[in-house]
C-alpha cells in the first residue's frame, strides 16, 4: 500500500529580502527555501538578527515600507504566489487564512481599545456576514478555549489590566477566531515566565490539533523547538544552515552553529556551577557580511575553503540537509 503524501500548504522558494537605509542596501534574507506541510509544526531557530522574523513578516507581506523589500523568490500558499497578490487579496488572507501572534502582545494590542472591541474587529473584517450577537458568542467561546477566565469580564477590560500571559492568550484567541490554515508564532513566549511559557506552548499544540492547522514557530530557544516542533530550520545571518526532523537535529547536529546552540542549553545532569558553553563572537551586521560562509569567523571547524565561497545546502543524511564544508559528526 502506497504511503499517502502529505500536502504542502506553503512553499517558500529562493526568498531574498533587502532593507535600505540612508547609508546602504543590505540583503537580510539570502535565497532561502522551505516547505510547510499540512498539520505540522515547523520551527525556525537562530540568534537575533538571523532573519527569522523578517521571513515571517515576508510571508504575511508586512515588511516595513519602504525600507524592506522582497527582491526575489516565491511564497506559494496553496499554489498562490503571495508576492504577486494584490493588497486587497492579502487583506483577505492575512488574519483569516494565515494568522500571526507576536512576541510582545502589549505592543501588538491597541492600548486605548477594550479587548472585546479588538477581537470583534477581526470578525468585522473577515466574517462580516455574522450578526453582532453571533460574533460575540464565537469570541467568548474562543476566549474560553484558550483559557481566559471570566471572558465576559475580560471583553470589557483594556490590555494593561491583564497579565502578560493573559494578553498572549488574547492574541492567540484573535489569531484563531477565523480558524486559519497557518499560524505563525513569532517568539510568543519570550516575554513570559517559565510556567506561563509552558502553558502557552501546550495551548498552541492543543489548538493546532483541534483546528488541524499548520504552525511556524519562531524562536531562539532549541529547548522550545524540542517541545512542540516536527521539523526545524536553523538560520544564521539570513541563510538556512541546517534543516531536518527535530529528533535528527538533537541526535546529530551537523552544522557547527547548530551544535553550538545545542551545547548552550542547560542540562539537568550538568556539573553544578559549571559554565555553559557559548558561541564566540556575534551575528555580523548585514552591511558587513564576511565572504564565504557567513559563520566561518565564529566557527571552530573552519577550513580555508570556508572563507573562499559560501557552501550550498545539501542533503547529508535522509531528510537532513546542511550547508557546511566541514560538518560535525
Amino acid at each position: 500500500m502506497e504511503k499517502q503524501q502529505v500536502k504542502k500548504i506553503l512553499s517558500v522558494k529562493n526568498l531574498c529580502v533587502s532593507f535600505t537605509s540612508d547609508e546602504a542596501t543590505a540583503q537580510v534574507v539570502n535565497g532561502i527555501s522551505f516547505d510547510l506541510l499540512q498539520g505540522e509544526t515547523l520551527g525556525i531557530v537562530g540568534e537575533s538578527g538571523c532573519g527569522k522574523s523578517v521571513t515571517s513578516l515576508s510571508i504575511m507581506r508586512l515588511l516595513p515600507h519602504p525600507a524592506g523589500e522582497i527582491t526575489d523568490g516565491q511564497i506559494l500558499f496553496n499554489g498562490e504566489n503571495l508576492i504577486q497578490a494584490e493588497v486587497s487579496r492579502m487583506q483577505e488572507i492575512r488574519g483569516n487564512r494565515i494568522a500571526m501572534i507576536f512576541q510582545e502582545p502589549m505592543t501588538a494590542l491597541n492600548p486605548v481599545h477594550k479587548i472585546g472591541k479588538q477581537i470583534m474587529e477581526v470578525f468585522r473584517i473577515h466574517r462580516p456576514e455574522l450578526k453582532k450577537k453571533e460574533a460575540i458568542q464565537e469570541a467568548l467561546e474562543m476566549m474560553q478555549k484558550v483559557g481566559i477566565s471570566a471572558p465576559e469580564q475580560r471583553m470589557g477590560e483594556y490590555p494593561h489590566q491583564l497579565s502578560g500571559g493573559m494578553r498572549q492568550r488574547v492574541m492567540i484567541a484573535m489569531a484563531l477566531v477565523c480558524k486559519p490554515d497557518i499560524l505563525i508564532a513569532d517568539e510568543p513566549t519570550t516575554a513570559l515566565d517559565v510556567t506561563i511559557q509552558a502553558q502557552i506552548l501546550d495551548l498552541i499544540s492543543e489548538m493546532q490539533k483541534d483546528l488541524g492547522m499548520s504552525v511556524i514557530f519562531i524562536t531562539h530557544d532549541l529547548g522550545v523547538i524540542a517541545e512542540i516542533c516536527d521539523r526545524v530550520i536553523v538560520m544564521y545571518a539570513g541563510n538556512i544552515v541546517e534543516k531536518a526532523k527535530v529528533d535528527k537535529i538533537f541526535e546529530q547536529p551537523y552544522h557547527p552553529y547548530t551544535s553550538g546552540l545545542l551545547e548552550s542549553i542547560p542540562k539537568l545532569d550538568s556539573v553544578p556551577k559549571q559554565r555553559l558553553r557559548t558561541i564566540s563572537g556575534s551575528v555580523p551586521s548585514h552591511s558587513e557580511m564576511p565572504k564565504g560562509c557567513r559563520f566561518h569567523n565564529r566557527c571552530p571547524n573552519q577550513i580555508p575553503e570556508c572563507s573562499a565561497k559560501p557552501p550550498e545546502l545539501e542533503e547529508i543524511a535522509a531528510e537532513h540537509s546542511v550547508a557546511c564544508f566541514n560538518p560535525c559528526g
